[in-house]
């Protein structure tokens, strides 16, 4: 008896088997933006301590998985092949 989920497309829930060659794997990996933060002359005489305070306090509430979401993700998607055609030609659409 097999336990597994059945595979299904992440659009259409058509189901999928595996070995076929009916799906697509698309891996999508968004990273906030890497580049180190831009400081102009009037930034070196703010309070730093007070920003460091203000965002923690910010983050109080929030959990370590949410604060991490913010910074990183990574999501695996199964796709038929019909809704991969229509989703390679506009992913955003």
């Amino acid at each position: 008896m097999n336990d597994e989920l059945p595979l299904l497309c992440a659009r259409c829930l058509k189901t999928l088997t595996a070995g076929r060659g009916e799906f697509y794997v698309v891996s999508i990996r968004a990273v906030a933006d890497p580049t180190p933060p831009a400081f102009e002359e009037a930034d070196v005489a703010l309070d730093l301590r007070a920003d460091w305070r203000a965002t923690v306090a910010a983050l109080r509430d929030v959990s370590a998985q949410e604060a991490m979401d913010q910074v990183y993700r990574q999501v695996t998607l199964h796709l038929c092949n019909a809704c991969y055609r229509d989703w390679i030609e506009n992913p955003a659409g």
